[in-house]
């Protein structure tokens, strides 16, 4: 923390930080002549990163809750067919509020970096190690280690039919079903993409991803008991 010896009262630290943007040319100049160069060059380095940092936040949040509200809208989007009382109404909204709770589990880990095999938030998640870790916190379910292993498990499902929670496969190291994503609605993915990336939301009509997709498959309950 710099040393605020010597200044005045009215430019204490929390005005500095809440409302810099605000001062007039000349409170500003007596700011800068009240502290040392290099204390305000690095304090206003220190505000910059933070206000970049909250701009990413607030955009990741409303990210967020669109492709939330995208998930309900889904889920709503057709007439129900069972009595509310029936089995099949019951396995439904089982359905629904998996599919919730894994897209809403994948968008926790949102900002983690990539890490070649890395299997923890702490370290970092390759594009399996995310997609295990988040079926393992949502739903208790134990996935294989690898894309391509991940790849034989569950129902091949056809993109068109693609549903929240469902996984989406592509070849991005010249052979089949090397990288792996959750499918979140909307056309939109969640992965952790390469070295240097970190865990994001992407759409899948990217021409990159497009040219790349291999296929999806849809895990179910008993796909996943050992």
């Amino acid at each position: 923390m710099p040393n605020f010896i010597g200044v005045k009262s009215v430019f204490q630290f929390s005005l500095l930080k809440g409302a810099i943007h605000e001062m007039t040319p000349q409170r500003f100049t007596l700011l800068k002549t009240s502290l040392k160069v290099d204390q305000f060059s690095s304090i206003s380095a220190k505000m910059l990163i933070n206000v970049s940092r909250l701009k990413r936040n607030a955009t990741l949040v409303l990210v967020a809750a669109a492709l939330q509200l995208s998930v309900c809208h889904q889920a709503q989007a057709s007439d129900n067919p069972f009595p509310e009382s029936s089995t099949a109404f019951s396995k439904l909204q089982e359905i629904k509020q998996r599919a919730s709770d894994l897209t809403m589990k994948a968008m926790d880990f949102m900002g983690i970096r990539y890490k070649r095999g890395g299997s923890t938030p702490e370290n970092g998640l390759d594009c399996s190690g995310f997609v295990r870790l988040v079926f393992k916190d949502a739903l208790g379910a134990n996935l294989p280690r690898t894309a391509a292993e991940i790849s034989r498990v569950g129902e091949n499902i056809d993109q068109k039919d693609l549903q929240p929670g469902d996984l989406v496969f592509y070849n991005t190291l010249r052979r089949g079903f090397s990288h792996v994503g959750i499918y979140l609605g909307d056309n939109k993915f969640i992965h952790s993409p390469s070295a240097g990336g970190q865990v994001r939301i992407e759409s899948m009509d990217i021409a990159y991803w497009k040219n790349r997709f291999n296929g999806a498959r849809r895990i179910n309950d008993n796909d996943t008991k050992q």
